[in-house]
């Protein structure tokens, strides 16, 4: 990161790519936005996949990518350990099945919250299910960290239903969705039970702010002990004191002080991520965060050993049908299901 000057309430800055750089108990966010043609009625794309490197396509050929997919894209069964998955889908629909039998589709705002504990496998679909017209999906998937004494905890899966995610309507036409933690009253579903997001000396709070052309907004304080991080991933020339800032900046703010932000000449879309860090050591290695080399290696063997339980789907990236609405099945059977949304 770019280091500002002390007076400022901006600590540092740093450019964004799909994968930002984030602060403990955060170990990264990726951001994925893509302009998905028309689908070809089998949940996959309508158009040549000539020039891609299917199974490993990061191109952005085109304003999309494969993935790792080869016909649907997305990410095919995979497997973690030592951390959780937080994923919002803001755009689009995702199509997810894991090695505890939960399965689900989600989408239009909605969040999954997955720790994968002592070990998960699990698959994200994105089915193209319209066959009229493109098919834009945008998400973010958070990784959280998991300190030492949970790394190891049973799997846990769960849906947050865009309608049950407070939203913060501003006077000045913007809003702010409250994914995690508190906000002005307005507080988040409940994280899964071992996660740190749970323990409320963690701080946690994951925040998606839009404000129109030349609207302000203040961030409030938070604990001194937190790191706090705004992601301006939409509209440049966001400013914060005598500073200004353009599109794809991660700017890291002091956390213990209010911190007003205002929108330049176009509406700006923000995340905001903040907390109080595990502070113990992160050795990481693929699927896998552990606190040791030897935990990582560990993984590895444990996996190849078990499969974390196994695989109990048909295929590696099993999708549903193009009819189906968001819905989701738990391990335990039972199926919710939000107020449908034609």
């Amino acid at each position: 990161m770019m280091d500002a000057p002390q007076t400022s309430p901006v600590l540092a800055t740093v450019p964004l790519g799909m994968q930002w750089p984030t602060l403990d108990p955060f170990l990264f966010c990726a951001h994925h936005n893509d302009d998905y043609p028309a689908g070809d009625g089998a949940l996959g794309p309508a158009a040549s996949l000539g020039g891609r490197a299917i199974g490993q396509d990061f191109s952005d050929k085109d304003g999309w990518s494969m993935y790792h997919g080869s016909t649907i894209p997305g990410f095919p069964q995979h497997p973690h350990r030592g951390f959780e998955t937080v994923t919002y889908c803001r755009e689009g629909f995702i199509d997810h099945a894991d090695s505890m039998g939960a399965t689900a589709r989600f989408g239009r705002g909605d969040v999954q919250w997955m720790t994968a504990g002592g070990g998960v496998v699990h698959s994200e679909m994105f089915p193209l299910i319209n066959t009229d017209r493109p098919n834009p999906t945008e998400l973010f998937q958070i990784w959280l960290n998991l300190p030492a004494a949970d790394k190891m905890v049973d799997a846990y899966f769960t849906m947050f239903w865009s309608e049950d995610i407070p939203k913060i309507a501003l006077d000045s036409g913007g809003e702010i969705t409250v994914l995690a933690g508190d906000l002005h009253g307005a507080t988040a579903p409940a994280p899964p039970p071992n996660s740190w997001a749970s323990r409320p000396e963690a701080h946690i709070g994951v925040w998606h702010i839009t404000l129109p052309a030349g609207a302000s907004w203040t961030l409030p304080e938070t604990a001194a002990t937190s790191g706090r991080i705004l992601y301006l991933f939409e509209g440049d020339g966001l400013s914060i004191g005598e500073q200004t800032f353009g599109k794809d900046t991660g700017i890291q703010l002091v956390p213990d002080t209010e911190v007003t932000i205002t929108s330049g000449d176009e509406p700006t879309e923000c995340l905001v991520m903040q907390g109080t860090p595990i502070g113990e050591p992160v050795e990481r290695y693929g699927p896998f965060v552990m606190n040791t080399r030897a935990e990582i290696q560990q993984a590895f063997d444990d996996y190849n050993r078990t499969q974390f339980g196994g695989w109990p789907w048909e295929s590696d990236d099993p999708a549903h049908a193009a009819h189906d609405g968001r819905f989701a099945i738990h391990a335990d059977g039972t199926k919710d299901e939000p107020p449908f949304v034609a």
